[in-house]
């Protein structure tokens, strides 16, 4: 009989992922397909650039974006970003490990509702998505369609209490 292997999601910290880990997942042409704000290729000074962006949040907020890793192994990024009074939920993941995402959005969200900053989460998704099943499933209900930063997403709202 064959044993199972279990694999370990654990988070870090951005600065923690070695810059050419996150430059190569961030240059990646279908990571960019469902990101509209990645406009522009990416170099080592973009990804420190990214990295210094995303832990300014956590001093700010307090909360921000983690790596993740599998068993130690860098396999995307996401979290928490507050827009305004709001958190916004994100994840971006290499492709080639989409498949980890709903088990991620699971742990994110057991945060989340043991956070009592966290009232809800919200979700900004590209028109692109294909397949919003999954976040209906959890209860997710669409908001509205909003332009940020010039570009149109659905937002999603989550309770979290």
């Amino acid at each position: 009989m064959m044993q199972e292997t279990k694999l370990e999601i654990t988070f870090a910290r951005l600065s923690d992922v070695p810059r050419d880990e996150i430059l190569s997942h961030m240059s990646d042409p279908r990571v960019a397909e469902h990101m509209p704000l990645l406009t522009s290729s990416w170099d080592k000074q973009s990804a420190s650039d990214f990295v210094a962006a995303k832990e300014a949040c956590w001093e700010r907020d307090g909360l921000g974006h983690w790596a993740f890793l599998i068993d130690g192994c860098y396999i995307g990024w996401g979290g928490f970003q507050k827009e305004g009074d709001e958190w916004d939920l994100g994840l971006v993941l290499r492709p080639e490990k989409f498949g980890f995402g709903p088990c991620i959005v699971k742990k994110l969200l057991g945060f989340a509702k043991a956070d009592e900053r966290i009232p809800f989460v919200t979700f900004l998704l590209p028109p692109s998505r294909q397949s919003l099943r999954g976040l209906e499933r959890l209860g997710a209900r669409f908001v509205e369609s909003i332009n940020y930063e010039g570009h149109e997403f659905l937002k999603y709202r989550l309770e979290t209490v």
